[in-house]
């Protein structure tokens, strides 16, 4: 007799239905998995027969074949185990086959019967709702990731026996509860930054329209500290950012159990990280700059990663999402972040400073310089050059403006955005090309600006849309009612892009 249980795969950060069936035949003793494998979860056939061994029940004495529908999407993982266990139990007349139809089953099984946890959990149980499932059967450690949606029933199982007992009629398990969202240890604070005005402008204006900003300065000018401190300023998580943001952290297993992200990520990967690190490989993970969704992706030492990590998310910056083909299929992952990069103006780093002589050629820092390419710079909006704090201010004890007052202005030109674009769009930044025009409504002075500008520095229409973007966050940022954007918030958009500095360097 043949049967039948709904399992789920992951291809991004989304679930897809599996079916598997199992049927019994009078052949040798053994298990045949098909329906594009892979390794892990042919593996699967071991783990399940000593798990069931192991929980009191008999495996069968026959050839078990285990059919994964549909049979051209490969499956990974070891969230298979509970299923094929499952099926195998049905096939042998010991469930209700009207409960195992209500329900998803997800888990990897241990050599002794207990569920571990997998990746993903929260993506399967919006599988199940889609699905029109009752719930989902889960590991604790996955439950309660997957409570989070709560048009679903989302089941806890510590072991094989109890899944079975469940599926079988025989025993009810305990619901699942979201889980709190993790504790926030206080971040870096603005207060702590001494001198660098011009920076701390550059970062409120990047924050508060979610631009991209490039810091250039010898080492030990603050610029890996201003980033740092970034998060300390950034808006607080909307409902559906901060579900965004957990289902993407969940398929790539960060969660550990946690619920929902509740600050905006800050990812800083190392310079000596792939193409495939940032954006995603063959497996179909999500990379660096998904994991940045909604968020920020710090890169420092920005000239030393290699030339096709940084040039792959020229996508990315202008799209806001990330499309991967590979032999494994093709998906599209959310890749809505804010990039910040930190770089020396040379290979020594003292370029510019003011009593360290710089002793690179000008070859050098040519090369050095052409690292960042026209097409990449053209999609970084605020450029700003640091200089060491002299002793003098750095030492004052006078305190500086704290990342409350900062944040405060950030959320309500946040909130200004979000009135003004209804909800579809979150930032000025993420504004689609063709309503940047409508959405900054620039007078006649602030359009003749921009024009002489861009003429001047012979910019890339590209350019001016951010520019002009920039300009609508300076706007935004002025006290009272938002108004038009003006020439003088143009004026400052440009002088916070430092084109004629970055072409004489």
């Amino acid at each position: 007799m043949s049967s039948q249980v709904l399992g789920a795969t992951l291809l991004g950060v989304d679930g897809l239905k599996v079916t598997v069936e199992v049927d019994f035949l009078r052949r040798l003793p053994s298990v045949a998995i098909v329906g594009l494998p892979s390794l892990s979860v042919r593996e699967s056939a071991d783990r399940v027969r000593s798990a069931m061994l192991a929980s009191g029940f008999e495996f069968p004495r026959q050839r078990v074949v285990v059919s994964l529908a549909p049979a051209d999407l490969r499956k990974d993982g070891t969230g298979f185990d509970l299923p094929i266990a499952a099926g195998i139990l049905l096939a042998g007349g010991r469930l209700d086959p009207e409960r195992c139809a209500q329900y998803l089953l997800v888990g990897e099984l241990t050599l002794g019967g207990l569920l571990r946890p997998v990746r993903g959990s929260l993506a399967f149980a919006a599988l199940a709702r889609d699905l029109g499932l009752k719930g989902l059967v889960l590991p604790p450690g996955a439950a309660e990731e997957a409570a989070l949606v709560a048009e679903v029933d989302v089941r806890v199982a510590r072991t094989l026996g109890e899944a079975a007992e469940f599926l079988g009629g025989t025993r009810e398990l305990a619901r699942a509860c979201p889980a709190a969202p993790g504790i926030h240890v206080g971040p870096l604070d603005m207060r702590d930054v001494r001198g660098q005005p011009g920076a701390r402008e550059a970062l409120e204006v990047a924050a508060a329209g979610g631009h991209n900003l490039l810091m250039e300065g010898p080492p030990g000018c603050g610029k890996t500290m201003l980033a740092a401190r970034i998060p300390s300023i950034l808006p607080t998580l909307t409902p559906e950012e901060a579900l965004a943001c957990t289902r993407i952290h969940s398929a790539a297993g960060l969660l550990g159990g946690g619920g929902l992200v509740s600050e905006r990520p800050f990812r800083a990967p190392h310079h000596s990280i792939s193409p495939a690190g940032l954006v995603g490989g063959a497996l179909l993970r999500p990379g660096e700059a998904s994991l940045a969704h909604n968020g920020v992706l710090f890169l420092d030492e920005f000239p030393e990663f290699p030339r096709m990590a940084r040039e792959v998310l020229r996508g990315p910056l202008e799209d806001r999402r990330i499309v991967l083909s590979r032999a494994g299929g093709s998906i599209t992952l959310p890749a809505s972040f804010m990039l910040v990069a930190a770089a020396n103006p040379c290979p020594c780093g003292n370029l510019g400073h003011p009593t360290r002589p710089c002793v690179c050629p000008e070859s050098a820092r040519v090369r050095y310089r052409a690292r960042l390419s026209g097409p990449l710079l053209d999609r970084i909006d605020l450029r700003v050059e640091l200089s060491p704090v002299s002793p003098s201010v750095l030492l004052n004890d006078g305190a500086a403006e704290d990342s409350a007052a900062v944040r405060a202005r950030v959320e309500r030109a946040r909130g200004r955005q979000r009135e003004r674009y209804g909800g579809a769009v979150t930032s000025n930044a993420a504004l689609p090309a063709e309503r940047v025009v409508e959405a900054s409504a620039p007078t006649g002075a602030a359009l003749s600006v921009l024009q002489r500008h861009m003429e001047h520095q012979g910019l890339s229409a590209r350019v001016g849309r951010r520019l002009l973007k920039v300009a609508r966050t300076l706007a935004d940022l002025d006290d009272g009612a938002p108004g038009p954007v003006r020439d003088t918030h143009v004026h400052r958009a440009v002088a916070l892009r430092l084109d004629d500095n970055l072409e004489a360097g």
